[in-house]
């Protein structure tokens, strides 16, 4: 990886206020109706769209509805209904296993607490991150490939991993993190894609990019 030049502080500052401009309304591309149904989308969405888990949720919620009854659900038709996403062996083991620890540890509510979160199989920090912030508009950052791109792109960060990446995003932004993620995370799909991304279109920030190439989280 290139060293990436870092944003000023009077860059950053402007960033900020594009993203918090353009995407004061935006909310994740996951379709859910409670807490629950968040939880799971967002565990499902891990290395797989948003637009795969939409299709795949409805089915799924509607035979098992809430935590009591994904726990005593036969781990086989789980995998069944989750099939077309990515490591679905995995994460129907997981879906299992979050659902009982919700059911015996939490009295079937599922807690807007990072650390009682992360305790749940399957829900590491940016999965409680992504929670918190869709739900509760919590002051947080979470890390995916999008927003790990778009930071290194404009200079924001130049840390190798998701984690340390978040650490700096944090620290420059300090505030509106809810409505930044989002911003970052939607930028990323829609315009400073991976590949072929649109800088000389729709890219309302091209003048603080500091790289040509793109990145990838570890």
């Amino acid at each position: 990886m290139k060293k990436v030049k870092k944003a000023t502080k009077q860059e950053i500052e402007i960033i900020k206020k594009e993203f918090l401009t353009r995407y004061n309304q935006a909310v994740s591309e996951l379709t859910y109706t409670n807490l629950y149904e968040l939880l799971v989308a967002v565990m499902l969405s891990a290395q797989c769209t948003d637009k795969r888990v939409n299709i795949i949720t409805p089915a799924l919620f509607q035979k098992y509805p809430d935590t009591k009854t994904l726990a005593q659900a036969n781990i086989e038709d789980v995998k069944e209904l989750i099939k077309s996403c990515s490591f679905f062996n995995n994460k129907a083991t997981n879906l299992l296993k979050m659902a009982q620890s919700v059911e015996e540890n939490f009295e079937g509510q599922i807690p807007l607490d990072e650390a009682k979160l992360v305790s749940l199989a399957g829900v590491g920090q940016k999965t409680a991150h992504v929670v918190m912030i869709e739900y509760a508009g919590a002051n947080l950052m979470a890390v995916d490939t999008h927003v790990f791109r778009v930071a290194h792109r404009l200079g924001l960060s130049d840390a190798k991993t998701a984690i340390a990446t978040e650490d700096d995003l944090t620290k420059k932004f300090k505030t509106d993190l809810h409505v930044l993620h989002q911003a970052m995370v939607l930028f990323g799909r829609y315009i400073c894609k991976s590949k072929n991304p649109d800088c000389n279109g729709e890219c309302f920030l091209r003048d603080f990019c500091k790289s040509k190439e793109g990145f990838k989280a570890n």
